[in-house]
C-alpha cells in the first residue's frame, strides 16, 4: 500500500548540499495524446548522490524512461529544473547542452547503439573525437581492461556477442570521465548469465571508481546491485528506498 510518507518523497525539494551529481526539481513532461494532455512526469523532486547506483522502476508508461531521458538532457521538460553537476539544464542553449552531454554524461542504451562500420576501439573513442578531447590513452586503458574488451579492440560490433556489445557501450560512456552514466535497461536483451555479468560490472565501476550510475530497469534482480530503488507510478515517485548490501 502507497502511504502519505511514500507520497511526501514527492513533495520535497531536493537538496542541493553540493554532492548531487544530478538533481531535478518540479520536473514534468506533458505530451499531446490527440486531444488529451499525459503527464508522464509530474513534479518530480529527485536527488542523486555522486558516487551511488540508483535503480528507477516501474510499470510500463510510469514515467521512468522519460525522467530518464530528461535528466540526461536528451529531452527537454515541460516545466521544473534539472542540473547536471552544477549545470543547469534549462539555461544551455542546444548547441552548450550537445557540449555538456558529450563531456559529462554518458548513456547506456539497451540496444547498444554501436556504430556497425567502427571497431570497438573506434566505438569508444567516438565521444572523444566528436568532442575534439585530447585522448588520455592511460584512462582508456584502465577502461579497456576494467570492462574485460581488450581482446576485442579490432573487432566490430557484429562479431562480438551481446555481452561483449553491452560492454563496449559502458566503456565508451566511461570514456569521457562522465559525471553521470545513465543506462536505460541495460540488461533487457541479455540472458540471465550475461546480465548478471554486466550488473556486476556496473555495480563494481560505481565501487572501485566513484562513478554515480542511473539505471532504469523491470528487474528486481538488476534493481538488487544498486543502492537506491526510486518507484515511480503516473509520474510520481511513489517510493524512494535504500538497499542492504
Amino acid at each position: 500500500m502507497i502511504t502519505e510518507t511514500d507520497l511526501a518523497v514527492n513533495r520535497r525539494t531536493a537538496p542541493d548540499d553540493g554532492t548531487a551529481a544530478v538533481r531535478v526539481e518540479q520536473l514534468s513532461r506533458i505530451y499531446a495524446a490527440g486531444e488529451q494532455r499525459v503527464a508522464a512526469l509530474d513534479n518530480v523532486d529527485a536527488a542523486f548522490a555522486r558516487g551511488t547506483f540508483t535503480a528507477v522502476m516501474g510499470p510500463s508508461g510510469s514515467g521512468k524512461s522519460t525522467l530518464l531521458q530528461t535528466a540526461a538532457g536528451l529531452d527537454r521538460p515541460t516545466s521544473g529544473r534539472v542540473w547536471v553537476g552544477d549545470k543547469e539544464l534549462s539555461r544551455l542553449s542546444e548547441a552548450k547542452l550537445t557540449r555538456l552531454r558529450r563531456s559529462e554524461i554518458g548513456f547506456v542504451f539497451q540496444n547498444f547503439n554501436l556504430v556497425g562500420a567502427l571497431t570497438v576501439e573506434e566505438n569508444i573513442m567516438l565521444p572523444l573525437r566528436l568532442s575534439g578531447v585530447p585522448v588520455d590513452r592511460r584512462w582508456l586503458d584502465e577502461v579497456v581492461e576494467r570492462v574485460g574488451v581488450r581482446e576485442r579492440l579490432h573487432h566490430r560490433p557484429a562479431e562480438l556477442s551481446g555481452g561483449q556489445q553491452q560492454r563496449v557501450a559502458i566503456a565508451r560512456a566511461l570514456a569521457m570521465r562522465p559525471t553521470v552514466v545513465f543506462a536505460d535497461e541495460p540488461t533487457g536483451a541479455l540472458d540471465s548469465h550475461t546480465a548478471a555479468d554486466v550488473l556486476g560490472l556496473l555495480r563494481s565501476i560505481v565501487d572501485e571508481q566513484g562513478q554515480t550510475i542511473i539505471m532504469v530497469t523491470h528487474d528486481q534482480t538488476a534493481a538488487s546491485y544498486a543502492d537506491r530503488v526510486l518507484v515511480l507510478a503516473d509520474g510520481r515517485i511513489m517510493s524512494d528506498t535504500g538497499v542492504r548490501r
